[in-house]
């Protein structure tokens, strides 16, 4: 496969080698099973055999496997008990991230009648994270003239597991000047803050430490804990503003490494150490963290690391100003990355047969193959052609999967065997088509 490269010309092809022989066709099905995450290599998955209408002993005869796309396969045949086992270690978190439902699909083709069956596989959640501080200890500073009830966001925890598996509320250790109330996102996430319930005197306490922490809803539940420490410090009047309270940007994924996106900027109306502002990212996941940085004096917001659209096409994250005193403000900032065309299509051949007889109807299968292309929108989208002056056709099964059948009668005695060259080229501009050849 050729290496991938950015705003290049790409042009691939399969080669086909067909010889007269026999004759074959494809038929499609689809079956559902569904296993939970993290069961044990060779666990039981279903009876692939029994609903595909064998015996045990015809998966081999009849070369029946599972068609792969590329991916790690989490799934395997026991040819000795006709099942579908997995094959590896399954974690839900990993393969579908928060989802509510998370499908693993694939194919099995029954090699004899180049017969393809849709395969869907259910994870199921369990209740194997417990909720995270992404650090274990916040600094919150308060002026001691702060009025009661006035509250102060603290950074949320995260737990990859879903529904009642996942975050359900937090708790404050007992103490008389503070509570906890929690607020719910749109999304679903929930998000602690600290209320103020009496004023603070920095010269009777100038630091308080409190516990906080996070629990989900499993049997048994799963906790966190990160420690909490707020500081009183003298009155500061005005606490730093942004310009915006949100800032939005859209590139495209090939902008070059350390590219200036965005400058965030707020003001402070104090003097001296109190209008000071230095910038921050007050709660962000270490991989969002390895692509981008912000310049805590200037603002400035830039790349660390190339953007992929294949990877994420968009990226939310909070900025915060903070003054000397410790006074906080935060805004929003919203990144749309746009995808260009740099993938090409990818062919890969499943099934071939290596002849077929003369007298071969027209519509007889002789080759499966499959399509993909990791770009988005048109760029993703693929066609095939083939040339028009031989006596074969192509034609769209499931999923991209394509057929190449014959068109009319063969003769063996004008042509004993024909090479057939496969074009990929998907829809982009410039458009990316992909050759690649083989005996």
């Amino acid at each position: 496969m050729a290496a991938r490269q950015r705003g290049g010309d790409y042009r691939a092809f399969i080669l086909l080698f067909i010889l007269l022989g026999t004759q074959s066709e494809v038929w499609a099905g689809q079956i559902l099973y569904s296993v939970p995450e993290e069961t044990e290599t060779g666990s039981f998955v279903g009876n692939i055999a029994k609903d595909l209408g064998l015996e045990p002993k015809d998966l081999a005869e009849r070369g029946v496997r599972i068609v792969s796309r590329g991916r790690t396969q989490l799934f395997s045949l026991n040819p000795r008990s006709g099942s579908l086992v997995t094959a590896g270690r399954i974690d839900r978190e990993e393969l579908c991230a928060q989802s509510a439902r998370c499908l693993v699909n694939f194919n099995i083709l029954v090699e004899d009648k180049m017969n393809l069956y849709r395969i869907e596989v259910e994870i199921m959640d369990i209740n194997d994270n417990a909720p995270k501080f992404l650090t274990e200890e916040m600094n919150v500073k308060i002026m001691e003239n702060t009025a009661p009830g006035v509250r102060f966001p603290l950074n949320e925890a995260r737990d990859p597991d879903v529904g009642t598996n996942s975050l359900q509320n937090y708790h404050l250790s007992p103490n008389r000047h503070f509570s906890l109330v929690v607020h719910t996102g749109e999304d679903g996430t929930k998000y602690p803050e600290l209320v103020l319930d009496q004023v603070l005197d920095r010269e009777e306490v100038a630091t308080h430490h409190l516990l906080l922490t996070a629990s989900d809803g499993g049997d048994p539940p799963r906790s966190g804990t990160a420690r909490v420490q707020v500081t009183a410090v003298d009155v500061n009047d005005h606490a730093p503003i942004f310009s915006l309270p949100q800032y939005q940007i859209t590139v495209p994924e090939n902008v070059p490494v350390g590219t200036r996106l965005l400058t965030v900027s707020a003001i402070d109306l104090d003097e001296g150490v109190n209008g000071e502002v230095t910038y921050s990212f007050p709660k962000i996941t270490p991989k969002i963290l390895q692509i981008f940085q912000l310049n805590s004096h200037t603002g400035e917001l830039s790349t660390l690391d190339c953007l992929d659209y294949e990877e994420s096409g968009y990226y939310e994250m909070e900025v915060q100003a903070q003054d000397g005193p410790g006074s906080i403000t935060r805004a929003k900032v919203l990144i749309t990355i746009l995808d260009v065309n740099d993938n090409a299509p990818e062919v890969t051949v499943t099934s071939v047969g290596s002849s077929i007889p003369e007298d071969t109807p027209p519509g007889t299968v002789v080759a499966l193959f499959y399509l993909q292309d990791r770009d988005s929108g048109k760029n993703g989208q693929v066609t095939c052609t083939i040339s028009e002056d031989l006596p074969f056709k192509l034609e769209r099964s499931i999923d991209n999967y394509y057929r190449l059948v014959t068109a009319e009668n063969l003769d063996r005695e004008k042509f004993s065997a024909y090479n057939i060259t496969l074009k990929a080229t998907d829809g982009g501009r410039p458009p990316c088509p992909r050759k690649l050849t083989s005996p």
